[in-house]
């Protein structure tokens, strides 16, 4: 059986990282993942995500996001139930995150990098560029 999830969206809100009674790191967190089609009103809409996160990705999860971050992350779907205070049945699905990439640099140490001078000769289409048969290799 395959059970295979890889999305990429932005965190709703910072990670709300939590510890087992074992001492293991859990997070949880939403994931707003844009639809590829717009509604009637042209609009753009989102689905929200339910995820779960363990162990030390749970940190690093939490260290390097907050609201907002563009993640990937690669996992699977798991559904869960239990009984609430009513006695009622709530069945839960969420992903279980087991990897996550940043997909953009983070905002608060950005070091400007001096621009480089990249400029190929083919650049200005309006420039000539001198070739002789004795510049070519064949």
């Amino acid at each position: 059986m395959i059970n295979r999830t890889v999305l990429t969206g932005r965190v709703t809100d910072d990670i709300d990282l939590r510890y087992t009674q074992s001492g293991s790191a859990v997070g949880n967190f939403r994931l707003a993942v844009n639809r590829r089609f717009t509604n009637q009103n042209g609009e753009r809409e989102a689905d929200f995500i339910n995820c779960v996160v363990w162990k030390k990705t749970a940190e690093n999860l939490a260290n390097f996001t907050h609201k907002g971050t563009l993640i990937g992350i690669d996992g699977r779907i798991q559904t869960r139930t239990y009984d609430d205070k009513d006695g009622k049945k709530v069945y839960i699905t969420e992903v279980v995150v087991e990897q996550f990439a940043l997909l953009e640099p983070r905002q608060d140490n950005q070091v400007q990098q001096p621009q480089q001078n990249n400029m190929s000769p083919f650049d200005n289409p309006s420039d000539q560029v001198d070739i002789t048969d004795d510049d070519l290799p064949f």
